[in-house]
């Protein structure tokens, strides 16, 4: 992979500007060919069961809010686990939040499918440090 793009991103947050901002900061910077935004970890989730039998619509990348409604990031991480391996094993997660909880970030880190744990907003070097997670 290396400095060329992540062929697909998935936003989850239920925040529409930091949505945007996200996003932007990734069209941007170049981070990704592609990005699917999702407004909660339901609808994530859904798109995830939806697509589990077309790789290409699969994100190599999630970034993923921990503060939302009904399905927060713990929740969704919970449930991710729950999907078969082509889907684990493809798709990598970073969680970007506003949180600063001792106790969210550290359960956070140690959840098995977490990469990177980003406070927000996005930034250029928190994507290279990304992009050379990816690249391990």
């Amino acid at each position: 992979m290396n400095n060329q793009a992540v062929e697909l991103v998935l936003l989850i947050d239920d925040n529409d500007t930091d949505n945007f901002i996200n996003k932007r900061v990734i069209e941007l910077t170049g981070f990704a060919g592609n990005i699917v935004v999702k407004n909660s970890g339901k609808s994530a989730l859904e798109y995830l069961e939806e697509n589990k039998d077309n790789p290409v619509k699969l994100p190599n990348l999630i970034f993923l809010d921990i503060n939302m409604p009904i399905v927060d990031g713990f929740v969704f991480l919970y449930e991710f686990g729950s999907f078969n391996d082509t889907i684990k094993q493809k798709c990598k997660i970073a969680v970007l939040s506003s949180s600063d909880n001792k106790r969210d970030i550290d359960r956070i880190v140690d959840n098995e499918f977490v990469i990177k744990y980003i406070t927000k907003p996005l930034s250029e070097n928190a994507l290279n440090e990304v992009r050379l997670l990816l690249n391990e």
